[in-house]
Parts: C-alpha cells; structure tokens; sequence
C-alpha cells in the first residue's frame, strides 16, 4: 500500500471565477463569515493577504454530523442553526471536531485562478507527513465557475485513511461560499 496519494473533486458554483479566486488567494478570512459553520477564523500570522510566503491560521469544525432533533432536547452546547422561535419547531446543530491547520500559501497564480496551500502544523500533521491543497475556478461563462479542489498527500502510516471527508469538507466551504454570494447581489425591482 502507498502512502502518497491524491484525491480531486468539483462543484459548479455561481460566483464568477475571479471572485471565488480573489476569496482564497486575497480574502481567505472573509471565509469564516460565508461559511461559518465550518470555518470560525483564518488569522494571518506572516507576510501579507494574497502574497505567497504568507503563514495563516485556520480554525475549522471537521468531521461534521448535522442533526435535527425537537426544540425541547436542545442543548447550549449545539450550534444551533434554523427557527428557534416556537417551541414546536425543530432545529439543526452540528457536531464536529474543532481543528487548527496552519499553512502556507506556496503559490497564486491570477491566470490559471488557483492558490496553493501547504500545512505545516495543526492537526492534519497528525496524519499526514505532507499535505498539499490546490483550488482552482475555471470560469463557466455565465457568471459562474467549476471549482476544483486537489489534495496531495503523504499518510504517516499504512492506516491513516485517505482524505475523503477533508475533500468533502472543502467542497462544501465552496458551496456555503456560493450560497453567501448570491445573498450579496442587488435584487432586481419591479
């Protein structure tokens, strides 16, 4: 068994490329407001926003679970999510582990439209000796995009499993991204 491997997935998002570029390679501490639960900060420790070299700090919520369970069994401790007005009603929480990943930005290329970050400390380097994250938006022509998400990575040891739910988990950032800019746009009188 190898332990070098790399997993791809794309979701068609409606936010122009260039936009969703900008996000990750300028603006990655604006995510925590699009897609607040799942990513809760992104802190510049080096350099500067959208330079590479720059050392930032991700908090995130991983291995999600979201749960709807009567308003009567909520806890405080639930991130709570939907209607909470009526006691009849329903709600959704989360669960999920709360992680740190602290990476580089190795590279942003404005033509191809995609960043590149490596980990280097938090709790990925538990699992992985390397880990490398590449996002990509290739623009539809509508106003639109395809984001592609790469992970390439190096397992400590023959039983860490690949990283499905880390792809799964950046797939759905792009959508929560997708969802908060469409929430954005001017709405059309009549």
């Amino acid at each position: 068994m190898t332990l070098l491997g790399k997993l791809e997935g794309e979701v068609e998002v409606k936010v122009s490329a260039e936009t969703f570029h900008d996000i990750f390679s300028c603006r990655p501490h604006h995510i925590s407001n699009m897609s607040p639960a799942k990513v809760q900060n992104v802190d510049l420790h080096e350099g500067d926003w959208g330079k590479p070299g720059t050392v930032i700090c991700w908090s995130y919520v991983h291995d999600q679970l979201f749960v709807t369970v009567p308003y009567e069994k909520r806890t405080d401790a639930c991130l709570h999510l939907g209607d909470l007005s009526s006691p009849a009603s329903k709600f959704d929480y989360v669960e999920g582990v709360s992680k740190i990943a602290k990476e580089v930005i190795e590279a942003i290329d404005d033509v191809k439209l995609s960043t590149t970050f490596k980990v280097i400390e938090g709790d990925i380097t538990t699992e992985y000796k390397n880990f490398i994250l590449i996002v990509q938006a290739t623009p539809k022509g509508d106003g639109s995009c395809v984001v592609n998400w790469t992970l390439e990575y190096e397992k400590l040891n023959e039983n860490i499993p690949d990283p499905h739910t880390l792809l799964e988990f950046c797939i759905q950032c792009s959508k929560d991204i997708e969802d908060h800019h469409l929430t954005q746009l001017p709405v059309a009188q009549a």
